[in-house]
């Protein structure tokens, strides 16, 4: 979930079709070579107590990259850019950044993303920087392998339309993106010695879009790029809007992978489009899947792969507050295949040790599920099969578990 580049994103906001279907002005209204390591150098975990419950090497598959930025590059970028902030402060900042209490309705989460967005956006300095402080941030966390998601349009303001957070038109068009993003990705693999890929996401309330990004997801498939995304506003089925459906059977066409943001806040429905309409091979929450039991027994025999968030979807009013009854301890239970993502760690204020945490506290982790969970989502990454294997066989290792040659 992000702002338009989440999966509740966008509710109650208009599909945007053809160039002049909306101004720049209205968008703004509704949808809301510097990388050393610095002492200075800003991270959620510098802001709770983080107690580490499970120390060894992890796998993150769902995070957001314009939610995971630092509230110190914000404020570093908005300064050189000459660009008002609502603070000029770290603490100030944050508290235009952070959910601390669940919302009581989704807008409050998606109107943080107005804070600062308008920052980064369109600035070729700080998406590569973002995406580069965004590795470091990973190996803090013993995050060995992630896939990191965003919508190349919403850091664009060319060849973008509409031009998103009340931009004017500039020079950094959403392959430009890409690109920066795959810079600052590779840049950080080599400093901080973990592997990071890239997921792009369409838009459910943009399907104008949807055709670029797989074009850009087979343009740069080799350099990074590993699959294709839908998020947005679940109320908007994609069987109404063909750009979307275009966009996938293209993507599986061209043997793009493809995972869909639905059943969040979504019905169970929304999950069974996703597999069956948009061939979807992992699911971006899915927590409503549990509303159809059925369908829920029909992906854990096939195997599917849930990206669960449980502190996103807490403070988002996903799922109810008590994470004693979060959807996930039924998954956990059934020895499903999901992993334990941040989702937004800028947003709510957390990071991989923390969500690992809660699940221990109160949702009945142990340390086995945490290494089978993790060995799931190695295998349910969209890795080419020798770096999988690989991948794999780090985990064995650092596991004290025997290594295997197959899967």
């Amino acid at each position: 979930m992000y702002i338009i580049q989440r999966t509740a994103i966008g509710f109650g906001f208009q599909v945007l079709t053809g160039r002049n279907s909306k101004s720049r002005h209205s968008f703004y209204r509704h949808t809301i070579s510097r990388f050393t390591r610095s002492q200075s150098a800003f991270t959620m975990a510098d802001h709770f107590s983080e107690q580490v419950v499970f120390n060894k090497p992890k796998i993150e598959l769902h995070v957001h990259l314009d939610g995971a930025l630092r509230v110190q590059t914000i404020l570093e970028v908005a300064k050189r850019r000459g660009i008002h902030l609502p603070a000029d402060t770290l603490e100030g900042m944050r508290k235009h950044c952070i959910v601390e209490q669940p919302v009581k309705e989704f807008m409050e989460f998606l109107c943080k993303f107005d804070a600062y967005m308008h920052v980064i956006a369109g600035d070729r300095e700080a998406i590569k920087r973002i995406a580069y402080e965004f590795v470091e941030d990973k190996a803090r966390e013993g995050v060995i392998y992630v896939e990191v998601r965003y919508s190349p349009h919403l850091m664009a303001n060319t060849k973008v339309e509409p031009i998103p957070w009340g931009q004017i038109e500039g020079d950094v068009s959403p392959d430009d993106v890409v690109h920066l993003v795959n810079q600052g990705l590779i840049e950080g693999e080599k400093a901080f010695k973990i592997k990071a890929r890239s997921i792009l996401c369409c838009m459910r309330h943009m399907p104008d879009w949807s055709n670029d990004v797989v074009e850009l997801c087979k343009k740069y498939r080799s350099d990074g790029v590993v699959a294709i995304d839908l998020a947005g506003n679940e109320s908007l089925s994609c069987t109404a809007y063909p750009g979307h459906i275009e966009a996938f059977e293209e993507a599986e066409r061209s043997g793009i992978h493809r995972t869909v943001h639905a059943g969040e806040i979504g019905p169970a429905t929304v999950v069974k489009e996703a597999v069956e309409v948009l061939k979807a091979e992992r699911i971006g929450h899915g927590y409503r899947t549990l509303e159809d039991q059925a369908l829920y027994k029909r992906l854990r025999d096939q195997n599917m792969h849930f990206e669960m968030c449980p502190i996103s979807s807490k403070l988002t009013g996903a799922c109810d507050p008590d994470f004693t009854i979060h959807p996930i301890i039924t998954f956990r239970k059934d020895k499903a295949n999901y992993s334990l993502n941040t989702d937004d760690p800028l947003i709510f204020n957390s990071n991989l040790h923390m969500v690992y945490a809660k699940a221990q506290q109160y949702m009945g982790f142990t340390e086995e599920e945490f290494k089978r969970l993790n060995i799931n989502s190695a295998k349910s990454s969209f890795l080419p099969e020798e770096e999988k294997l690989d991948l794999l066989n780090k985990l064995y290792e650092a596991y004290g578990m025997v290594k295997q040659t197959s899967f």
